[in-house]
């Protein structure tokens, strides 16, 4: 169940800020729960329905670029449904053993990796850069910026959402009076 709230969260995050439009920025300082929600249901969702945070949040993907943004859809968004995709496969790796260095781990590959695909995409599917060598390095430099905010968004998520179900068990324990000092991995 968790699982499914956390994409919902990511999906509410993601229409927070044109909710009264606050910002012309959506996402301040590019801190969401995105990644984590998909590690997260990677390790913790239904097998048989892995396709559901991706279809959501394609579907978020569209009415965003669509109709908030009035952006053209191009084949670089697919690109990153691909990604999505990814990220919930690497989740499955924390499925038995989600230890707090594997689920850094994964936060940070999950950084790294949509940083590396989201600004090359960028460059390739648009025109804002030049289409040569220097291009491709001056949209890895513009993506710089957000970067910081992606790597402390996915480290702080993972955490707080893999930590969220060892803290309900124990919590859990502790209002039934359990003398059991063992919390078991959730």
């Amino acid at each position: 169940m968790l699982a499914y709230l956390f994409v919902l969260l990511t999906i509410a995050v993601r229409f927070l800020p044109f909710a009264g439009r606050l910002s012309v920025f959506p996402h301040a300082w590019h801190f969401t729960p995105l990644a984590a929600s998909l590690l997260f249901f990677g390790a913790r969702g239904a097998r048989r329905q892995m396709w559901v945070p991706v279809v959501l949040l394609a579907a978020t993907d569209v009415v965003l670029t669509k109709f908030i943004y009035a952006y053209p859809f191009s084949w670089d968004q697919i690109v990153t449904w691909g990604w999505y995709a990814t990220i919930l496969w690497l989740g499955t790796g924390l499925s038995e053993k989600a230890s707090f260095v594997r689920v850094l781990g994964a936060a940070l590959a999950s950084s790294v990796s949509f940083f590396l695909l989201s600004n090359f995409t960028t460059w390739a599917a648009t025109n804002m850069y030049p289409k040569t060598f220097q291009g491709v390095l001056m949209s890895y430099a513009a993506g710089v910026p957000f970067f910081r905010g992606t790597i402390e968004s996915d480290l702080f998520f993972s955490v707080a959402m893999f930590g969220t179900p060892v803290f309900l068990h124990a919590l859990s324990g502790w209002l039934n009076g359990s003398s059991d000092d063992h919390i078991a991995a959730a």
